[in-house]
């Protein structure tokens, strides 16, 4: 079995390298939040609005424009491609030799975006940059929240891509072929990943402190859950730290805890992140009333709410299974235990695909509790009441970073 599953793990690394694997997950999520654009301008939702991104009457709608830009990088990802399997066909060897070809198609990425002249989606490539920038020291713009805590929490659904794409680099940068058919994932000792992982989750904590400390200079009472939120995002760096210890342990090299130990404290740290995590989404995140006594009101079907946007109920239950299957999956993705998925390449890329899909189920009633709020609160300026902020009225003029 451990021979099969090693024959797997070559098999997709000789077709589907690790910096592949890396940008392909990348390209995916720029279709999947097209495709949320999209179905939001479907039941008229106003995504460009609440993401303070104004368009002028002879652009196109904001999902074409994302969707164009998947698509010309599809395109570059589909030719580099083929232009690697023409190279390798096949051989170990070569697929070793040829990692120049991954390397050329993540600068000519990098080029799309960073491309200063023409008129090809420049406003919105530099909006996104400069977001980008933003959160990564764990900035939160006052009047562009909304934006800035989506990007944001999509970085964590990318924890483990970072890591993966830190690895690239780490091998790239040794000598270590970064499409070798067996990644190097110790490539830089026993801190590099971990703290490339836990990245993420540092910018939200520090966003959430940031909003807890302008909530108290407002005066606004009710600004404590900030800090609850920030404890959420803590609870994520016991998981990767117990799991580091875990791959790293050498039973000849004295320890302040026994391997037994490391994973009944691991254990109990998955257990309260998913299900912190899980609460978060279900009653923060969509504001469903699940974990509510309200949740059996004659008003509204039994743990939804009053106020719903989606028509299908279905769609609130199932999203609330997605998430916490997938929510329990991507935290045992850690587990050193687990050697038939952690050891085979195909399962690590496949807990990164189900944890994409997870984050895009999400923003579905992220944004759709977002705009039935905006709507109830008069105004497209509402800011989450149940965060501490207040309603707040704009004209049609919005704010551009």
């Amino acid at each position: 079995m451990e021979e099969e599953f090693q024959r797997t793990a070559e098999s997709l690394s000789v077709h589907l390298p690790l910096p592949y694997r890396v940008i392909l997950i990348f390209i995916i999520g720029i279709w999947l939040f097209g495709l949320n654009l999209h179905y939001f301008s479907i039941i008229r939702i106003e995504a460009g609005p609440m993401l303070r991104y104004t368009r002028s009457a002879n652009e196109p709608p904001l999902h074409s424009s994302v969707y164009q830009v998947a698509l010309v990088l599809s395109a570059l990802f589909g030719l580099n491609l083929v232009a690697f399997w023409t190279m390798t066909g096949g051989n170990e060897e070569l697929v070793r030799v040829w990692e120049i070809l991954p390397s050329m198609l993540f600068a000519a990425i990098v080029g799309i975006f960073l491309w200063p002249f023409g008129g090809w989606h420049k406003r919105g490539r530099w909006r996104f940059l400069r977001m980008l920038r933003r959160i990564l020291i764990g900035g939160i713009h006052p009047d562009l929240r909304f934006a800035d805590i989506l990007l944001a929490d999509a970085l964590t659904s990318y924890a483990k891509v970072l890591g993966d794409f830190a690895v690239c680099i780490c091998m790239f940068m040794s000598g270590h072929s970064s499409t070798n058919t067996s990644p190097n994932r110790a490539c830089g000792g026993v801190y590099l990943v971990p703290c490339v992982m836990a990245l993420p989750y540092l910018i939200r904590l520090r966003q959430c402190l940031t909003e807890y400390v302008r909530a108290r200079r407002k005066g606004v009472t009710e600004r404590r859950v900030h800090l609850y939120n920030s404890a959420k995002y803590a609870s994520a760096f016991p998981v990767i730290v117990c799991s580091a210890l875990q791959r790293e342990y050498d039973p000849d090299v004295p320890h302040m805890f026994q391997k037994s130990t490391l994973s009944r404290m691991w254990l109990c740290a998955v257990v309260f992140n998913s299900g912190f995590s899980f609460y978060w989404d279900v009653t923060k995140d969509w504001d469903l009333t699940l974990f509510s006594s309200k949740r059996s009101s004659g008003d509204y079907p039994w743990a939804l709410r009053a106020n719903r946007h989606f028509v299908a109920v279905g769609f609130y239950y199932s999203a609330i299974i997605v998430d916490i299957l997938l929510r329990a999956t991507w935290s045992f993705k850690l587990s050193p235990h687990l050697d038939h998925i952690n050891e085979m390449e195909g399962g690590i890329f496949t807990l990164e695909l189900l944890e994409v899909f997870r984050r895009w189920v999400w923003t579905f009633f992220r944004v759709e509790k977002e705009w039935v709020h905006s709507r109830a609160g008069g105004g497209l300026g509402y800011l989450e009441n149940g965060e501490g902020m207040q309603l707040q009225e704009f004209g049609s003029k919005f704010v551009e970073d």
